[in-house]
């Protein structure tokens, strides 16, 4: 059995996890994500804690069922922390503004670039070029800050443009006469 999928996941107070035939349902202070169940895995709820197992023998049921368990375990921690991206804006004359739902991105092209949020997910500008998309989805997250990037990826000569706050880019050497 799959290593990840053989520790349960702790259900906190306040979090309600409901489980039926088509899909588990996960409830909290950050809202309420939903998770289409899958047949090659059984989920069991007792003692606050939910455990995975496969429902068959096959090593597809063994791969499912941590990839299952993590999925919910990510809800789990969606809905009671959040996830958070942050991006920094790398370059002269480049910043972003929040404006509800909305961010304004000024990255060098001769017009702002706008981009509008999902619903769930919310964006801060803390100052002119960091943007923190937050959210209870780990994967609309990440997806929305990929989008945001991907408007004016690093370039890898002077590192220009936008990138994770922790993304390490290799700066190329320029060509010799």
């Amino acid at each position: 059995m799959s290593r990840v999928g053989k520790s349960p996941v702790a259900i906190p107070a306040g979090v309600d996890v409901s489980i039926k035939e088509d899909q588990i349902s996960v409830k909290g202070t950050g809202g309420t994500l939903n998770l289409a169940r899958n047949a090659l895995v059984n989920v069991v709820s007792k003692d606050g804690k939910l455990s995975f197992e496969p429902a068959n023998e096959s090593r597809e049921a063994n791969a499912m069922s941590g990839t299952v368990r993590q999925l919910v375990n990510n809800m789990v921690v969606g809905v009671t922390k959040g996830f958070e991206k942050k991006l920094s804006l790398i370059g002269v004359g480049y910043k972003a503004a929040a404006q509800g739902a909305k961010l304004n991105l000024q990255v060098g092209y001769s017009h702002p670039v706008n981009i509008d949020m999902p619903q769930g997910i919310t964006v801060a500008t803390p100052t002119p070029t960091e943007v923190v998309v937050k959210g209870a989805d780990r994967q609309r997250v990440g997806q929305v800050a990929a989008e945001i990037r991907a408007v004016r990826p690093p370039e890898p000569y002077k590192g220009k443009g936008i990138r994770y706050a922790d993304e390490k880019i290799v700066i190329k050497e320029t060509k010799k006469k």
